[in-house]
């Protein structure tokens, strides 16, 4: 039966969840439903009585960040979560182009800025949360009608942008992911941050429509240090020690749980459902971890779609795809264009040009197989043209290199030469003549103009080095390019270009 969103979970929980049923736990405490519901009912009152319309929202994974979000949906009230892990400018850059009402966070001390705009403050959920209301001016603002919330995306630029979503939307997208999924009351372990889209939707939204249980561990406990640095014990003793039916990682954590497995971790017998996305993934690696038996799924999605638009399932299950388009979204392939509609977001916030648009123009380049599958050859604006005229998505021939865990980064160039190199960092000192014979395996699996000619192992990876990756671990290719240009172009010792005819 085909279920249209209500106007916010708690209500459609209601009817589906007793109240003895513990429906959220973290390391500390469990919390039932009618436990949840009270929590939200009382916070729900109070930022009605501070007349609160628009509240920014700045903490780690826990039960009580759970509890504010459904606070805000119950309340009518736009939230807008902030990344913890995004820096002081962008903090800044976020809150001066929303128009909040309030600031809900852990540490008052880092938004110490605020100050002059502060009008009071006091605290929230047993003293775990600081409640600040701002002083704004309305005038400057702008956000489509309907706006619940305001999902920010760093980009490749670093400059968040706000997708503007209604809760309407968000339902309707974790109702049809529930379905997809098909998980009869799920125990699921986030290990993303939940102001992620996909953790706060198909994490938290889904395993409660699902009548499950959502565990929500800090990031400090998952073994997250800063926004790109992870120790392996911790993330690999989390997952042993919550025994979660379902989590979702990035194609990096997928590579950390194969390494895990390669050296005797034994992957839980409750799991039974990993999806992987926010980046390609190679089909080669999603076979090692199924052969390892790590229950593996790729999907595709993006913030401007609600997050998830395609999902591989154990009942449709084809590695080379990203599986299957949700049934209430449509896909359309435009001049190698994904395209998508049927869930849109309402619009960008201050920019009056992006709303009510019913399509949304991804940027990715892929296919439709004759089976509905989706499949995801890169980004548009990435694309190589070698000086032979053969077009290449580097992601593709990265995603391959990756499926080597030694490879910890990697980031290919060749426009306008006439073959590929790659800039590498990996995991310890691994010889050069170790990382060659993994580089020519890589090799063997690609067309020869798409092959890794020649190479540099880097002394400092990326990761640790300013501006050269996005907040979410993507390179920032341009620069990366400008800052290793002399290195680059001694890669090409006999380039002969080619000029143009």
């Amino acid at each position: 039966m085909k279920w249209v969103a209500t106007v916010h979970i708690l209500s459609r929980l209601k009817t589906i969840v007793p109240g003895s049923k513990i429906v959220a736990r973290d390391e500390n405490s469990a919390l039932r439903f009618d436990e949840l519901m009270q929590l939200c009912e009382q916070l729900s009152n109070s930022l009605k009585a501070h007349h609160i319309e628009r509240l920014a929202l700045h903490a780690d994974n826990s039960i009580h960040w759970m509890v504010v979000d459904l606070a805000c949906q119950l309340a009518s009230v736009c939230l807008i979560p902030l990344p913890t892990f995004f820096t002081p400018q962008q903090l800044k850059n976020v809150m001066s182009s929303t128009p909040v009402d309030a600031l809900i966070c852990e540490q008052q001390e880092s938004f110490s800025w605020l100050s002059s705009d502060t009008k009071n403050s006091s605290k929230l959920l047993n003293n775990h949360y600081n409640l600040l209301i701002l002083n704004k001016n309305e005038s400057s603002y702008l956000l489509p009608d309907n706006t619940q919330k305001i999902t920010f995306t760093s980009g490749s630029t670093g400059s968040p942008k706000g997708v503007c979503l209604s809760n309407e939307q968000l339902l309707l997208q974790a109702q049809a992911l529930a379905d997809r999924v098909g998980l009869n009351q799920p125990r699921h372990l986030c290990l993303l941050p939940l102001s992620t889209l996909l953790e706060n939707v198909a994490g938290i939204y889904s395993t409660l429509l699902a009548q499950g249980e959502v565990m929500l561990p800090g990031l400090a406990e998952i073994g997250f240090q800063g926004s790109s640095s992870l120790s392996t014990e911790r993330f690999i003793s989390v997952i042993t020690r919550y025994t979660p039916d379902s989590i979702i990682v990035t194609p990096q954590l997928l590579l950390v749980l194969i390494s895990a497995v390669e050296l005797g971790w034994k992957v839980p017998e409750s799991l039974k459902f990993v999806a992987v996305g926010g980046a390609r993934v190679s089909p080669q690696l999603l076979v090692r971890a199924h052969e390892l038996n790590i229950p593996v799924y790729e999907g595709y999605g993006l913030s401007e779609c609600a997050s998830v638009v395609s999902l591989n399932t154990p009942q449709n299950n084809d590695q080379h795809s990203c599986g299957r388009p949700l049934p209430h979204l449509d896909i359309s392939i435009e001049n190698d264009e994904v395209v998508v509609s049927g869930n849109a977001m309402l619009g960008y916030a201050n920019d009056p040009y992006s709303w009510s648009q019913p399509r949304i123009h991804t940027g990715d380049m892929g296919y439709l197989t004759e089976q509905g599958n989706l499949v995801i050859t890169g980004r548009r604006k990435n694309l190589l043209i070698s000086s032979y005229g053969r077009n290449i998505n580097p992601e593709w021939v990265e995603s391959e290199l990756l499926t080597h865990p030694q490879i910890a980064e990697c980031v290919v160039f060749g426009d306008a030469r006439p073959y590929c190199i790659a800039l590498i960092s990996t995991r310890g000192n691994i010889p050069a003549q170790q990382l060659a014979q993994l580089i020519e395996a890589t090799n063997r699996r690609l067309p020869d103009y798409a092959r890794i000619l020649n190479w540099q192992q880097l002394d400092s990876p990326l990761s640790q080095q300013k501006n050269l990756l996005t907040d979410n671990g993507r390179p920032r290719r341009a620069a990366i390019f400008e800052h290793y240009a002399k290195l680059i172009d001694s890669l090409y010792p006999h380039d002969l270009k080619v000029e143009n005819q």
